[in-house]
C-alpha cells in the first residue's frame, strides 16, 4: 500500500499545475489553493498523503508543539516583537541589521582578525566602548567606513 502511495507522489511530480491543483482541492477541500507554486503544493499533497496513509500526530505531540509555537514564535509572538513605545526616539530602537547583545561580529582586515562585541547600547572593542559601528570601523581604519558596509552586518 505504501508503494502505491509513492507512485502518487511520484506521478504528481510530473504532472501539470491544472492537474495538481485538482489533487489538492480533493485533498484539502479547498477550491483555491493557496499558492500556485507547483512545488509547494506537491510538497503539500505528499505530506497530506503521507499523514493520510501512516497517520498524523498523536494529540499530545501537536499539543506539545503547539504550546512551543505559542512560547517561542519570533513571528507571532508578541513577547518577541519590538516594544512599539511611541516616546522613545530613534536611537532607542534596536538596528535590526545587527545580532543580538553579546554577539561577537568579527572581520580580517589587513592580516588581524578583529572582534567588536555588541552591546545593548553600543559596540565594544579591544576594550572600549564605542557608539556606533561606524565609529569602531574609523578607530581601526582610520577613515571614515559605513559601519555595515565595513563588518558586512
Amino acid at each position: 500500500m505504501k508503494e502505491s502511495m509513492l507512485n502518487q507522489i511520484m506521478a504528481l511530480k510530473n504532472a501539470s499545475l491544472k492537474d495538481i491543483k485538482a489533487k489538492y482541492a480533493t485533498l484539502f477541500g479547498q477550491e483555491k489553493p493557496c499558492s500556485n507554486n507547483k512545488v509547494f503544493l506537491w510538497r503539500k499533497i505528499a505530506w497530506r498523503l503521507q499523514e493520510s496513509e501512516c497517520g498524523g500526530l498523536a494529540t499530545e505531540t501537536q499539543s506539545h508543539i503547539n504550546a512551543l509555537i505559542e512560547r517561542y514564535d519570533p513571528v507571532n509572538n508578541k513577547m518577541f516583537r519590538p516594544q512599539q513605545n511611541t516616546s522613545r526616539d530613534k536611537a532607542g530602537r534596536r538596528d535590526r541589521r545587527l545580532p543580538i547583545p553579546g554577539a561577537i561580529i568579527r572581520k580580517e582586515y589587513k592580516g588581524k582578525i578583529l572582534e567588536v562585541k555588541v552591546l545593548e547600547r553600543g559596540f565594544e572593542y579591544e576594550g572600549q566602548a564605542y557608539r556606533t559601528l561606524s565609529a569602531v570601523a574609523k578607530a581601526v581604519t582610520g577613515a571614515h567606513w559605513n559601519g555595515h558596509l565595513f563588518f558586512k552586518t
